[in-house]
């Protein structure tokens, strides 16, 4: 939501005879998705990013991460440090793609796993996944059995 409001003063700022219309059409998208629910099992850049605008627009999305590791944007480039000076274990690009994101880590590799997956499976509304072709599948989790559990 912040990266919406920020755009709309943007607007204002840079065209102003014109912007309060095109303000009032961008900031009215801001939380046009508030009650759409994303389950975002992607990784890397171009799911994490897709999953992320829709963030941005309101939607409550919660971004599945394995749990030895996580995305492996996490590690692609320079960790941000804390105010000790220690790595994070976050880099820019992970921040960027993954704010206004809830996170929860799960092994999908055991049935534990894959029953909180379902869970979250019941619950959204839009499930984004960029794996292999069968990845999803053999943990029980791929579109015709997502259906199953959320029509």
């Amino acid at each position: 939501m912040r990266h919406i409001y920020n755009s709309c003063i943007a607007l204002e700022l840079q065209f102003p005879d014109a912007a309060a219309q095109e303000k009032e059409e961008v900031c009215a998208l801001a939380g046009c998705l508030e009650h759409v629910k994303v389950l975002d099992f992607s990784r890397v850049f171009a799911g994490p990013w897709a999953a992320q605008m829709l963030a941005d627009f309101g939607a409550e999305v919660t971004k599945v991460e394995h749990v030895r590791g996580g995305d492996d944007v996490r590690r692609m480039g320079v960790s941000h440090l804390d105010a000790q000076g220690q790595p994070t274990g976050e880099t820019c690009s992970f921040l960027a793609m993954n704010r206004g994101k809830k996170s929860v880590a799960i092994d999908l590799g055991k049935p534990e796993g894959q029953e909180i997956a379902r869970g979250l499976i019941a619950q959204a509304d839009v499930l984004i996944e960029n794996f292999k072709t069968g990845t999803l599948a053999k943990f029980g989790l791929d579109f015709e059995q997502a259906k199953q559990i959320n029509p």
